[in-house]
This record gives C-alpha cells, structure tokens and sequence, in this order.
C-alpha cells in the first residue's frame, strides 16, 4: 500500500510538472510574439538570435522585393539544425517543448495585432529588451528554449560548463551590423541597446548554468556538508587548518555549486552553524567531474 501511494504521488507530481512546464511555454510563448508586434516593430529593431535573422529576412524580401515573407516558415527553417543537434545531444523532452515555444511564438506573432506603447526609441529599446529576457527566461524554467542561439548556447554550457550568453550577445551585435549597412544605422544602434538589455536582464534572472565558489569554515563540517550535498547534489573537500589569530585547529569545506542554488545553500549552513564563515566567490569555468541536473 505505502509503495502503490508514493507511487500515485510520483504520478501526480510529474502530471503537475508537465503542466506547469507546458503553461510556462505558453505563457512565454505569447509575451515572445506581443513583444515582437509591439515593442520590436514598434522600433524597427532587429533583436539578435534567429529571431532578429527572421525579422531581418523578412525586411529584405519586404524592402528590396516586395515580397511579404511569413515569420513562422522562416523560423521553422532556421531552427531545424539546432533542434537536431538539441533533439540528440541535449534531450527529447527539452527539445520538443522547445519546438513547440518555437511553432507557437511563430503563429502567435503572424496573427496577433501589434500595438504601439511609445514612440521613444529609447524606452522601446529598454522596456523591449526587459520584456524579451523576461520572455526566455520563462521558457528556461520550463526547461526549454525559445530557439536558435539559445540552443546553441546550452549546448555549450552542458559541455562544457560554462556561461556562453555573452559570447552569443557578441554573435548578435554581428547580425545587428549587417542590418545596419542594409538599412540603415540609427535602427541597428538601438537594436544593441534593446539586445544588451535582454542579455544582461537575462544573465540576472536565469543563473542555472552560472556557478559559485564556496569556502565555509564551520565547527561542524559534517552537518554542513550533508545539507550541501541534499540541496545540490554535489560534493565537497574538507580542509584541515590552523586560525593564524587564535592558533586553533578549524576546518574549511570547499564546494562549486549552482548560483541559482547558492541562497537556498547559505541558509542551510546558517541553520546548521550559525558562526560559520562563509565566503561566496563567482566561478567563470569549471574542468572535471561537476554533477549537471540532466535535460530530460
């Protein structure tokens, strides 16, 4: 009996997990296309990733042959490689919820209406960016991508452990450059501006793939370690020292865990040893064995 009920509660919380997975999708997936309709055309800025390359293809077959390109079809076709590559390398799951953010952006920003916010350059750049960062990083908790260099960028991160959505803003200021020797400077100029707002908002909202260092000297390393083990899954060094000050023996445990996990940590330690001193360093790369919460 006690097996067939953790199992119907397994069974349940995996229903509740798709669901909220499958909202989130929803719900960025909307707030993606109404940002484009609004803010983005709003500006004439091209927002980087392989939804700037769209918006930009659609603007050449528009300016130079007056053809009307459908966002979806060119979407769809950018992104077929990286969800292949997404599809065998990172997870089924996370692809096809990814795909599915993909589609549905894509029909939602052809049949949605845009509306004007403001006509200031500036704060469209500003707010539009805040609102696109908000928009991916919903689909990040739900453990899929809106698509194109946001696949790219996780790939490399499960890889290779590090952060990589910098070197993929410096990929779009590239897209934004040939958009400006096309059409024009001013409209690429803010187009940076909205992209760096995105990625910055973006860097301090998801910190999955961001890591922290930590050196906690605890009267009670064994207490402290089991709660950083339970919360992260990872492991920890103990090192065995002497107070230069006091001239005690202390003990300094060193562990890399996740920045997004490092408060839920902290507060741990403070609840297990109220004295520790605990000393917080951000952590660029990591080589070697690091357990990764794998994308199902």
């Amino acid at each position: 009996m006690k097996k067939q009920s953790e199992s119907s509660q397994n069974a349940e919380s995996d229903i509740f997990n798709e669901a909220k997975r499958l909202l989130l999708v929803i719900a960025a997936s909307f707030i993606m296309a109404l940002n484009i309709n609004s803010f983005i055309h709003a500006g004439n800025l091209i927002p980087g990733g392989f939804n700037g390359i769209t918006l930009l293809i659609q603007q050449i077959g528009n300016e130079f042959f007056n053809i009307k390109i459908p966002y979806t079809a060119v979407n769809l076709l950018l992104n077929a490689v990286p969800v292949f590559i997404s599809f065998k390398f990172i997870g089924k799951k996370f692809t096809g919820y990814s795909c599915l953010m993909i589609v549905l952006s894509g029909i939602l920003t052809d049949i949605l209406p845009g509306y004007a916010v403001t006509q200031d350059i500036l704060l469209v750049c500003v707010f539009g960016g805040i609102i696109n960062a908000f928009a991916i990083s919903l689909c990040l908790f739900a453990h899929a991508t809106s698509g194109g260099t946001d696949f790219i960028a996780i790939f490399f991160s499960e890889k290779y452990g590090i952060d990589t959505w910098n070197y993929i803003f410096v990929g779009n200021v590239l897209i934004l450059l040939l958009a400006g020797a096309l059409f024009g400077w001013t409209e690429a100029l803010y187009s940076i501006i909205f992209q760096f707002t995105s990625t910055q908002v973006l860097h301090q909202i998801y910190r999955h793939y961001q890591k922290e260092t930590l050196f906690i000297i605890t009267e009670k390393p064994e207490e402290v370690y089991v709660e950083i083990k339970n919360i992260t899954n990872h492991d920890a060094t103990l090192f065995k020292g002497v107070g230069c000050y006091k001239k005690q023996e202390c003990n300094m445990l060193y562990s890399v865990v996740g920045s997004d996990e490092i408060r839920k940590v902290v507060a741990k330690i403070r609840e297990v040893d109220e004295h520790a001193f605990i000393n917080t360093m951000k952590t660029e790369q990591i080589t070697g064995r690091f357990y990764k919460r794998p994308n199902d």
